[in-house]
């Protein structure tokens, strides 16, 4: 509650009016406090290893709210989420996870340079671990342009 001077002098008790204004300033305050808040915490919620993934024209999927990412890298080392995991402690590692079940899927992703016999290598170490529910993740890629076979006459 704010009072401000009265602009007459006619009765004294008149002097310190209430104003019925709000202060806006402690909400300016804390909203851009959340503002750095949600700044700071947004790109660490990403995975950020360096792969080069693959485009595809597919209609993209709806993600889960906590996916789980196992990541093939160019040096063929493999990554659940950020940190490094062997070949050999893949399964150990998922099953160790809280929030992990074989019911739940499991995004690989893999780097462009990688030969297709790893990927296909991972897969397996996944399904032979009970892990039968595995998406590849990709680029989303610019649909295709109409080439000449969709009616472009052609000279």
């Amino acid at each position: 509650m704010g009072a401000s001077i009265a602009d007459n002098d006619l009765d004294d008790d008149a002097d310190f009016s209430e104003t019925h204004d709000i202060n806006v300033t402690p909400f300016i305050d804390v909203i851009l406090v959340l503002l750095i808040i949600f700044m700071v915490a947004a790109p660490l919620s990403t995975v950020d290893l360096p792969i080069d993934l693959p485009t595809s024209s597919s209609t993209p999927q709806k993600k889960p709210d906590k996916p789980t990412y196992v990541s093939i890298k160019p040096d063929l080392t493999l990554a659940i989420g950020e940190n490094p995991v062997k070949r050999t402690e893949l399964i150990g590692s998922l099953n160790g996870m809280a929030d992990m079940s074989k019911d739940k899927y499991v995004f690989l992703r893999a780097d462009r340079a990688v030969p297709y016999g790893e990927l296909m290598g991972v897969m397996e170490i996944l399904r032979a671990g009970g892990y039968s529910r595995v998406k590849l993740v990709a680029l989303e890629a610019a649909p295709a342009a109409a080439g000449p076979s969709q009616g472009a006459p052609q000279p």
